[in-house]
Formats: structure tokens, sequence, C-alpha cells
């Protein structure tokens, strides 16, 4: 039965990757990363790793989702209303291709040659609570900077995005 749920998570996962890369319509492919990000995080609950799906729901399918197509609206051009992408070059498709294999070709194995024990290490002793602590004690001021940066580049591609599209023909150099 969990060979099933992993299956049917992978696949929804992959499925709605794929799918997100292949569509034309750029608020729809963000959706379709949303889907492929909840997979992660389903996957992560099957896993049993609750605080990371957790944290894949927040970061992920909460905020870079939200960032992603806040940035997409507010960035669309005037005069395109479903914002269409250009299908790739076969040039650039095959090196993508090519690239993905060589990757694969590496890491697949080095996957099948590793030996995980029976038994597994045991797992911390600690709190989501005193994670969160931590966290934030040692490392927030990190957090508020990297907020900070992430602001700061949504602002500057709006600003951009809209100083060139308010620009006409007559307005160029």
């Amino acid at each position: 039965m969990t060979t099933v749920a992993f299956y049917a998570i992978a696949l929804l996962t992959l499925g709605s990757a794929v799918l997100a890369l292949l569509l034309r319509n750029l608020i729809r492919s963000v959706l379709l990363f949303v889907v492929s990000w909840a997979g992660v995080a389903a996957f992560y609950l099957w896993a049993g790793a609750e605080f990371l799906a957790f944290a894949q729901v927040l970061v992920y399918i909460g905020a870079v989702s939200m960032v992603t197509l806040f940035a997409v609206l507010l960035t669309r051009p005037r005069d395109q209303p479903d914002l269409l992408i250009e299908p790739p070059a076969r040039a650039r498709a095959a090196a993508g291709i090519t690239i993905g294999a060589c990757i694969a070709a590496v890491l697949v194995p080095a996957i099948l040659a590793t030996e995980f024990p029976a038994n597994g290490p045991a797992a911390p002793t600690f709190s989501v609570l005193q994670l969160g602590q931590v966290l934030m004690e040692q490392h927030g001021a990190a957090l508020l900077i990297a907020g900070s940066i992430l602001t700061v580049a949504l602002l500057g591609s709006v600003v951009l995005a809209s100083t060139s599209s308010s620009r006409g023909p007559e307005d160029a150099p």
C-alpha cells in the first residue's frame, strides 16, 4: 500500500512539473508548479518528515508561489492578454535533455550503489518548538536579511517592468 502511495505522489509531482514546463501560459505553469510543490510536501508526509512538509507548504506553496504569481501579474504587458511564452528552439531543448541525461548518468549509479543501514540512525530527540527557537534565535538576522533582499528584488522587477512597458515606441533612443 505504501508503494502505491509513493508512486501516486511521484506521478502527481512529476506530471504537474512536466505539464508546467510544456504549457505556454505562464500563469497556468505557475499554478502547476504549486501542485508539484504540494506533491513534494506529500512525499515529506509519506516519509514521516512532518516538519519538512509544513515548511514546504509554508515556504513554497505559501510564499514563493504567491510572489511568483504577483510578479507575473504585475509585470504582465498590457497588450498581451495571455502572456504566452515562445517555445524553446530545438537546439536548446536538445541541449537541456542531453545535460539532464548526463546528470542522471552520474547520479543514478551513485544512488543505486549506496548501501543504507537496515536500522538507520536514531531520530533526533528535540521538538519542533525547540527547532524553531534555535533557528529564530541564532539565524533570525539572516532570515530578515533574506526576506528584505527578496522584497527589494520583487519591487525592483516591478519597477523595471512598469517603466519599460510605459514607454512607447517614440520614446526609444
